[in-house]
């Protein structure tokens, strides 16, 4: 189909756009180009893919729902539908999805391995790692794919797949900036599994470095927000709003730093018969937005608080639990596990009175080691430096001993990851209770929940318990002098705790 001359001036700003990230400006585009011309497949593509980066996924099923009917089985659009339909947790329309755009086209290497990555959070591992391996088949210099079967599979010494790296990496230089980052990672996991630290170790720093020099980090208005929290938000403050929130004891939020064991606890708490595991939801965050929507002007969190009526704080509480109970109806407890709600701890007690709040705790260098560790698909933007790491986690646990303080005693549970895997029944058993419901010995078997895990720690959680990564950091003590400097008395307390574990029972 021939395009005027309108249209394809349109068409050529509209992607110049989309591919400099400009998504707003690249949608409104695409909606004047539709409107001249309905019957691009293309371009309602591309519009769904601009809204999908916007976090629309909703409105992005539509737009190649339309793609799909102009150009049946076009594997890119069904693909990127996919991509759209997951994130809605509509996890078996996706995966099928992903199979029709492999079946359109069998050498179609980013079908197979976005269908790997839901399978591996489905918990059907086997099934993930034959998909990554048949991405690698199709694509050997994508380096994000071994890294992806990688973390569900150690790399055999000797074996093709860390060969294949081994040799990119003698000429990784010539590489584009992407893919020499997910070298460096792949070769950091690969190594790790194969318990060569040393090995690791210039990979894992490489990759980080390339990772930082990608993003846009803003330490200070990070930190910073931390600090405005706990001086807004202090005793008085919690005092004066006392009993104005929604009575429900439905939540159960699961806070602390990202690799702390969240994952764990929810997947424990989940095995529940009577507790329903949401995942990493932003649910709290977007309700609070709504609540700024309603007062003109106000600033954002934490000084909307000072704005806030009693009524606002029981209507953000209500609007929590309203959307949190559409996802399971009947459950008695809904796990929240968005691990950055840590800020919000004290608005959750106003909002929520009743909720439960667990606080995810974890040797403070090997929780920074494990986010250092890891190549997040968005977010965490403070995880690829030593040096910011360890400063925002040195903020985080000065905010949660701040809520520790402002709050009723016993009002938040601290989990210590160490004293999980090493009393897995008698640490469930006191989660349960703080949940305010009876054991169930189902809680034990977790790991054979087959529930989605969409986190970092989607395979680790389908074991049984095990103790090897607690101390881990050791391995990696010559790299992590940036971070010791910034964690202070963090690095004394990991210290003493790695030692006092290393002392103790293996089990």
């Amino acid at each position: 189909m021939r395009l005027d001359v309108k249209l394809l001036s349109l068409c050529k700003d509209a992607f110049t756009r989309h591919q400099a990230g400009r998504f707003v400006e690249a949608i409104q585009l695409y909606g004047r180009i539709i409107a001249l011309n309905s019957a691009l497949p293309e371009i309602h593509n591309n519009l769904g893919h601009a809204l999908s980066a916007l976090g629309k996924f909703a409105a992005a099923t539509t737009a190649f729902q339309r793609a799909i009917e102009l150009k049946p089985n076009y594997p890119e659009a069904l693909c990127n539908w996919g991509l759209a339909l997951a994130e809605l947790e509509r996890f078996d329309e996706a995966e099928a999805k992903y199979r029709q755009a492999i079946k359109g086209n069998p050498r179609f290497a980013g079908a197979y391995n976005n269908l790997g990555l839901l399978l591996k959070e489905r918990g059907r591992l086997k099934e993930a790692q034959q998909f990554f391996e048949r991405a690698i088949d199709l694509a050997p210099g994508n380096f994000s794919y071994y890294d992806n079967l990688a973390a569900i599979t150690p790399f055999a010494a000797g074996g093709r797949y860390l060969a294949a790296l081994e040799n990119a990496a003698e000429n990784s230089a010539t590489l584009p900036i992407a893919d020499q980052m997910h070298l460096h990672f792949a070769l950091a996991k690969a190594y790790d599994s194969l318990d060569r630290p040393e090995s690791a170790s210039p990979h894992l720093t490489s990759a980080n470095r390339l990772k930082r020099r990608q993003i846009v980090y803003d330490e200070a208005d990070t930190l910073g927000r931390m600090d405005l929290i706990r001086a807004l938000i202090g005793r008085d403050f919690i005092q004066a709003r006392q009993g104005c929130g929604e009575p429900s004891a439905t939540p159960v939020f699961i806070v602390g730093m990202t690799r702390s064991g969240t994952t764990l606890i929810e997947q424990i708490l989940a095995s529940h018969p009577q507790i329903s595991g949401a995942g990493e939801i932003p649910l709290l965050d977007q309700v609070a937005g709504s609540i700024r929507n309603r007062l003109p002007g106000a600033p954002r969190f934490p000084e909307m608080t000072l704005e806030m009526s009693p009524e606002q704080f029981r209507t953000l509480g209500k609007l929590y639990v309203d959307s949190v109970t559409e996802r399971a109806p009947t459950a008695m407890r809904i796990t929240d596990k968005m691990t950055v709600n840590f800020l919000f701890v004290g608005l959750i007690h106003l909002v929520l009175p009743n909720a439960t709040i667990i606080h995810a705790v974890r040797d403070p260098v090997d929780t920074c080691l494990s986010c250092f560790s890891m190549h997040f698909t968005r977010g965490h933007e403070h995880t690829y430096d030593l040096a910011e790491l360890g400063r925002y986690y040195r903020h985080y646990r000065q905010l949660m001993a701040h809520w520790h303080g402002v709050l009723p005693p016993g009002r938040i549970m601290d989990v210590h990851y160490e004293e999980l895997v090493g009393d897995l029944e008698g640490v469930a058993r006191r989660i349960v209770s703080h949940c305010g419901l009876a054991w169930d010995a189902h809680c034990l078997d977790f790991y054979r929940n087959e529930r989605p895990i969409r986190t970092a720690s989607a395979v680790q959680v389908r074991k049984p318990i095990y103790r090897n990564a607690v101390g881990r950091w050791r391995k990696y003590e010559a790299i992590l002098g940036p971070l010791f400097a910034e964690l202070g008395p963090y690095t004394a307390a990991s210290a003493a705790a790695t030692a006092s574990a290393a002392a103790g029972p293996e089990t």
